[in-house]
């Protein structure tokens, strides 16, 4: 990736690492269900006029079917899922159980993406990745049941989150990724908001409690989205969700000096191997060595038509531009017929 996606990822990891801990504040005085359509709801505000004044919801009228299947995927199902589990566990194993995302997202590349399949380096550093999940995630459950359905909530949303990758990756991808955010958003309020009529607080809830779910909305998932689609279609999900490697790290941080979560040599250990993995899955290669020679690629159909008598095969660029200028001066050479493959 180059500086920029990797600057956008950097941005994007400490918002959503800060999430948690926005979450959790408002779980004080609200329910899971009113804080996943709040957020939504105040995402949408933000993303909606920034995505009409670009044009960016041409080409979505004809999907309004598959942008509500991706809104319940990778928003609605996602966030209310995240605020239950949020109920049992800390935030910052909150944002460490979500580092599962790539775990499903290389899964699933098997049927549905051969682009995004890790290899060599990538899978180390996937590996890698994993490995510090796992050191982080050894004690902290502690074999109780409701934090163990939290957890389970959580990697859920994971799945959700992976899933969604692909949908947008390949059925939006000619839309403006700001105007998916936005519709995605939408949908997501329409969705959730049956759930959240029922949760409604009886008493005011405090001030914290209420700006921490505005940030949420706003910064946490309004801006935030604006960047992870972004991201999405440039450098793909793959490399996207190396995102939710570094926000544990952002997480475990403002948990602990924020919430006074506690932090151990298992959890710093961790968080290394999870910052230094998603390196090495994104990059695919050592810090300060060189990029790997790409990979070949098969030919395209048709290819092997081309090939047949009969047809001709395509030029490279300077033998096109031969046959621009003119064969060479020769009486004895005749005219060559236009070669359909440059026309």
């Amino acid at each position: 990736m180059d500086r920029r996606s990797w600057t956008l990822l950097l941005v994007l990891a400490a918002i959503w690492g800060s999430s948690y801990l926005f979450i959790k504040v408002g779980l004080r005085d609200l329910d899971s269900e009113l804080i996943a359509w709040a957020r939504v709801a105040l995402a949408a505000c933000v993303l909606v006029p920034l995505a009409a004044a670009r044009g960016a919801f041409r080409g979505l009228g004809s999907s309004l079917p598959l942008l509500t299947l991706l809104a319940a995927i990778q928003a609605a199902g996602p966030f209310l899922l995240i605020a239950l589990g949020e109920q049992e566990i800390s935030s910052s194993l909150t944002g460490i159980l979500v580092a599962s995302t790539p775990i499903f997202t290389a899964l699933l590349a098997i049927w549905v993406d051969q682009e995004e399949r890790a290899q060599g380096m990538r899978l180390v550093g996937v590996a890698i990745g994993i490995v510090g999940v796992v050191v982080l995630l050894g004690l902290d459950l502690g074999g109780q049941v409701a934090a163990l359905l939290g957890g389970l909530a959580i990697v859920l949303a994971s799945l959700g989150y992976a899933i969604g990758g692909f949908i947008v990756k390949h059925r939006f991808g000619e839309v403006q990724p700001v105007g998916v955010a936005a519709g995605v958003m939408v949908a997501s309020s329409v969705l959730l908001l049956p759930l959240a009529a029922l949760h409604v607080p009886g008493a005011r809830p405090g001030v914290a409690e209420t700006a921490s779910v505005v940030a949420l909305g706003v910064l946490g998932t309004g801006i935030a989205f604006a960047i992870f689609y972004e991201l999405m279609t440039t450098v793909g999900p793959a490399r996207t969700f190396i995102v939710t490697y570094l926000a544990p790290a952002f997480a475990v941080v403002y948990g602990a000096t924020l919430l006074d979560e506690e932090i151990t040599a298992a959890t710093v250990a961790g968080v290394s191997l999870i910052v230094g993995g998603s390196y090495l899955a994104a990059e695919g290669r050592l810090p300060g060595s060189r990029k790997p020679p790409p990979v070949d690629v098969p030919p395209p159909p048709g290819a092997e038509a081309a090939a047949r008598p009969g047809i001709a095969p395509r030029r490279s660029a300077s033998e096109a531009d031969r046959g621009r200028r003119g064969p060479p001066r020769s009486r004895s050479r005749r005219p060559t017929r236009a070669d359909p493959a440059d026309s």
